[in-house]
């Protein structure tokens, strides 16, 4: 959380995957959370397919028809789209509402992808389209550790085990490489009710859950970083000398501030109960106890990417306009009222419509 009376610099982590002018790569597009290639989607309109959905800085969806270092980004909004394809028959008017619902998603992660897709009947192959890339699931691999402990020690004691790919983590319990862990994972089939032959395919229900859980905290270490940052930079343009008699200036100010430390402190609060929660789940696993702790999870994939998305775009914006100090107090007041403030309530409600921790039996 950060301290909205601290004029002190943060460094924070670049955000040019969540929002930056490189060319559109249908591999990081499935690991992000602002953009949707509408390549995935079975549209009857073919066009449909070469362009995406995307969050801009107001958090709206829009039609991104292009995008490239010397063109830049051709938009459109989600209203016109018939201006620019033939929506006119029947097919075409079903494209036209399957546009519509998407739009409406929060977040573009394949989380939520997979939660609003099967809502609104969208047949999508999830096992094919659905994934994150390789390269991601690598880099997602310290933060799987972190939530496999637990499960890592349960089988093979107190040995490290030096983790190198989520696949290798499956791999470990498919085919243990001791005697002790063997004799482990019988214990753990009993405790789970079930044949040591299919503990494999609980392993891997397992593993997707808490990288879907990995991937959301390595969102949120790179995003939370530049909220700070954010926060000190309006605290500082509430009392420059120029702007503080602006009362709506400080106003905007202030609305941000508090919400945005209320945002970042409950998304801290929610992985700390997933720790918790997980490692309570280790002490006495059963069926119904894993159940309870996947259930959990995935009950806040869709606010987690909406939350997370939301901050990402916005941060990512400010960050591509005001980085190493670009841009004077009057031109960050003037973005800040224009871009910044709108859609800060949005994210805001989608925190507060978060499952309560309070109602999950321990």
């Amino acid at each position: 959380m950060s301290n909205s009376n601290s004029s002190q610099s943060i460094e924070a982590p670049s955000l040019r995957e969540f929002y930056s002018d490189v060319e559109a790569n249908p591999d990081v597009d499935m690991d992000s959370l602002h953009v949707l290639p509408l390549s995935i989607v079975p549209f009857a309109t073919s066009g449909l397919k070469r362009a995406r959905m995307i969050k801009n800085v107001q958090l709206d969806s829009v039609i991104e028809l292009f995008k490239d270092n010397s063109s830049g980004s051709g938009q459109i909004e989600v209203s016109k789209i018939s201006t620019v394809f033939d929506l006119s028959e029947e097919k075409g008017s079903i494209d036209n509402n399957i546009i519509e619902q998407l739009s409406k998603i929060n977040s573009y992660d394949i989380y939520t992808l997979r939660i609003n897709l099967r809502k609104l009947s969208i047949p999508v192959d999830e096992t094919e389209k659905l994934q994150l890339s390789e390269s991601k699931s690598k880099e997602l691999v310290k933060y799987m550790t972190e939530f496999t402990k637990p499960l890592i020690k349960n089988i093979y004691g107190s040995q490290e085990k030096e983790i190198n790919s989520v696949n290798q983590i499956i791999e470990m319990f498919k085919n243990p490489d001791q005697e002790l862990a063997l004799k482990n994972l019988r214990e753990l089939a009993d405790g789970l009710q079930m044949d040591l032959i299919e503990i494999p395919n609980f392993l891997e229900d397992y593993g997707d859950i808490f990288l879907s859980l990995a991937y959301f905290k390595e969102c949120a270490e790179k995003i939370i970083p530049n909220v700070e940052v954010f926060i000190n930079e309006i605290v500082q343009l509430k009392t420059n000398e120029q702007l503080k008699f602006d009362r709506n200036m400080v106003k905007a100010c202030e609305y941000m501030d508090v919400n945005l430390n209320y945002i970042t402190s409950n998304l801290q609060n929610r992985f700390d109960n997933f720790q918790k929660q997980s490692e309570v789940m280790w002490n006495d696993i059963t069926p119904d106890s894993f159940r309870r702790v996947k259930d959990m999870i995935a009950s806040h994939h869709a606010t987690l990417g909406g939350v997370l998305c939301g901050l990402a775009v916005k941060m990512a914006r400010w960050q591509e306009k005001f980085a190493d100090g670009r841009g004077g107090p009057m031109q960050r007041a003037e973005f800040l009222m224009s871009e910044m403030r709108q859609g800060i309530e949005k994210i805001t409600n989608i925190e507060k419509s978060a499952p309560d921790f309070s109602q999950i039996r321990p």
